[in-house]
């Protein structure tokens, strides 16, 4: 059975295998001060154009996005994010544990706008309820959408005169990034956010993410802030060393490319087939509105998941391609829709 259930199936891409096996015997300096670490954050800092921007390896996702929140919001400040965020759905309440509210606006194909976010201000309005203090986004979205420079720049505009902190959630950024529809390179992102991370656990890394801070007012003691959350990695090399070879040759470019060309041929097949979408299919997750009776088929042969129960007995089902997926896998897939769904 093909999986097109998630981008994170597959170990690491065999370029980080093979620096992780190079680099297996030496000895070396541990909590992220290695020289792999290093290396690997000056790669980082060329692309971001931002020499002074701090950047720190995290283990996994929620991991970081509960590090930024709690660490950068005061007890009585909530962040911004759409309901369809992965803050909201995915990740157990664990802002909430924090201390902090997540304050949820309705979704524009799983994006957050400017006139939401200024509704979300407006009505917390006192200090009878939660400050909005911090703007969270994803890109790509939860639904596979991408910001454009605009949408980012135009938010970015609303956060500097409400003075709220804008966060992006980049777990799929590859993919993102490699979209026929993004404009924004890593320079604009570090550019517009305060804070943001580059994912490469689902990007052609083991594990591991890459935070980084650019606002100077939130640089100051973030390792005692790792450390206490328990993310200060003693082999902190591990994460440098994957983040070393994924920033060497624009590889880590080059899986989110892979990922967004398998996902683009599914894609062009479902369109051929006159197959709608949950949300503009433009990145490595793709949203088909599939008959409910197909899907009890399609699943004898291929493992996915159901986003959202539709109208007409249909469903909005999920299809991920990753850095690792392979044509093989791709050309079932298809082949299997054009079989059972040609009209």
């Amino acid at each position: 059975m093909y999986s097109f259930m998630n981008d994170y199936s597959e170990g690491a891409h065999p370029k980080v295998l093979e620096l992780l096996i190079k680099s297996n015997l030496e000895q070396n300096t541990g909590y992220g001060e290695d020289t792999h670490t290093i290396r690997a954050k000056e790669s980082i800092k060329k692309l971001l154009l931002k020499e002074k921007a701090d950047i720190h390896f995290i283990p996994g996702g929620t991991q970081t996005n509960l590090l930024v929140i709690s660490s950068f919001l005061r007890p009585f400040e909530a962040v911004i994010a759409a309901d369809t965020g992965h803050i909201n759905v995915h990740e157990t309440g664990a802002i909430e544990a924090t201390g902090h509210k997540v304050i949820t606006v309705p979704n524009k194909d799983g994006k957050v706008t400017p006139k939401d976010i200024l509704e979300a201000v407006r009505f917390h309005s006192d200090e009878h309820m939660v400050k909005t203090a911090m703007v969270y986004l994803s890109d790509s979205t939860e639904l596979g959408t991408v910001y454009t420079k605009e949408e980012l720049y135009k938010i970015r505009q609303v956060c500097n005169r409400e003075g709220l902190l804008l966060f992006l959630d980049g777990a799929r950024l590859g993919s993102a990034l490699a979209s026929e529809e993004n404009d924004l390179e890593l320079s604009d992102i570090a550019e517009l956010t305060d804070v943001f991370y580059i994912g490469g656990t689902k990007n052609g890394a083991l594990l591991g993410e890459a935070l980084v801070i650019v606002k100077e007012e939130l640089k100051a003691n973030f390792r005692y802030l790792i450390k206490q959350r328990g993310a200060l990695m003693a082999k902190g090399f591990v994460a440098g060393i994957q983040f070393e070879a994924l920033f060497s040759d624009g590889l880590f470019f080059e899986l989110g490319e892979h990922a967004n060309e398998m996902a683009g041929r599914i894609r062009d097949t479902l369109k051929a087939l006159k197959v709608e979408f949950l949300a503009p299919p433009v990145s490595n997750q793709l949203f088909p509105i599939l008959p409910d009776e197909f899907l009890e088929e399609l699943k004898e042969e291929f493992a996915f998941s159901v986003q959202k129960k539709m109208e007409n007995d249909k469903s909005a089902v999920r299809f991920v391609t990753s850095w690792a997926t392979t044509p093989e896998s791709v050309e079932a897939l298809c082949g299997f829709l054009n079989q059972k769904l040609k009209r």
